[in-house]
């Protein structure tokens, strides 16, 4: 029922960003600002905050100390990071934290958290993937079109339209690469999964699966991995059973399509740094082989009847994350488990911690 509200609340929010586009820039007011020298490696968590407040954050955790670093964007800048942190990536030292509704792309030191760049101007942005060093892809809400900026100079360049979307029903989310082919999955009142040629910068293909696909993944067999939460009940788009796709990347053909129950709310696939285990959200946390033929009957992490709202899995030693969102208004929580299931620790972050990032 809670995985429900999740969706739920996220397309309230969705159904109102065209109004809150129409409405001024965010205005960066600038404070005190601290020194962090964080070297190593560690977990940024994008913590979405509550929308249209501005109370979006970023977080820090070293998992050798065990210490947690909250609001340390602001802390480090003097200055807030915006309105609904969406996502983060690092490439070669710089972190790019993709914040939704304030339409920009903060570029930061990922040792001092200080800022060095910035894209604006964006519609929605909500997921970036480097194609290489002077061109990226931007995914966007509510817009037809995935934008091409270059990182070095932190600007647009270029659009693909995407087919068949409009204004109201355009989304596209998460990118996995196969050889030149960039392959992304259409969310909100979606149920396609896009084949870009980063060559030409076009959409050359698509892949029909069940309604809304979340997330998407890339397995060590070149497989890929998308779970859709079927809708809602009401959605203009339409209510059906989940599903758990597996895609051959070579050929772009469903492989395999593990059905839920009507009613389940799966969500975050994610794989472990061998890429031949699957996790994913469905009221339970659920794992499985990339190679397996069923869904597991047991889960490996039980509900504890709260908002699981992201996942990750540390690539080097397989602990497993979840970001609880509690009740969207308070801090969140991040528990940390081995890979055996054991509960190593855990902390609070930022309102609504959604996504994470491994440096």
């Amino acid at each position: 029922m809670k995985i429900m509200i999740k969706t739920l609340f996220k397309h309230f929010a969705l159904c109102i960003v065209l109004c809150a586009l129409l409405c001024g820039c965010m205005k960066w007011e600038y404070g005190l600002e601290e020194d962090f020298n964080a070297s190593g490696e560690g977990l940024f968590i994008t913590n979405e905050g509550n929308f249209q407040y501005g109370n979006a954050t970023l977080s820090y955790y070293n998992p050798d100390t065990k210490k947690v670093e909250n609001e340390i964007f602001y802390r480090a800048n003097g200055m807030k990071l915006g309105d609904v942190a969406q996502s983060m990536i690092i490439r070669d030292g710089i972190g790019w934290v993709i914040v939704n509704n304030s339409h920009v792309i903060f570029a930061i030191d990922i040792n001092t958290f200080k800022e060095i760049g910035r894209i604006t101007n964006l519609t929605s942005p909500r997921y970036m993937h480097f194609i290489n060093d002077e061109k990226a892809y931007v995914t966007q809400i509510w817009d037809n079109r995935i934008f091409i900026v270059n990182p070095k100079r932190y600007e647009i360049t270029g659009y693909i339209d995407c087919p068949n979307m409009t204004m109201e029903s355009g989304s596209t989310e998460q990118m996995v690469q196969y050889g030149k082919y960039v392959y992304v999955n259409c969310w909100s009142y979606q149920n396609r999964i896009l084949k870009i040629d980063t060559e030409t910068d076009q959409v050359i293909d698509e892949l029909t699966v069940g309604i809304q696909p979340t997330s998407l993944v890339l397995d060590k067999n070149n497989k890929m991995w998308t779970i859709t939460d079927g809708g809602y009940s009401g959605s203009p788009y339409g209510h059906e059973a989940p599903s758990l796709y597996k895609i051959d990347a070579e050929t772009f053909t469903i492989e395999q399509e593990f059905r839920f129950n009507f009613g389940d709310w799966p969500s975050e696939v994610q794989l472990n740094g061998a890429g031949d285990m699957l996790y994913w959200i469905n009221n339970d946390i659920w794992a499985m082989s990339v190679d397996d033929t069923r869904v597991p009957v047991r889960p490996f992490l039980p509900y504890q009847g709260t908002i699981y709202y992201g996942l990750t899995v540390n690539p080097k030693n397989g602990d497993v994350y979840v970001a609880d969102a509690i009740d969207y208004q308070q801090q969140g929580m991040i528990y940390r488990y081995s890979k055996t299931g054991e509960l190593i620790d855990q902390f609070y972050v930022g309102i609504i911690p959604g996504a994470f990032c491994w440096k």
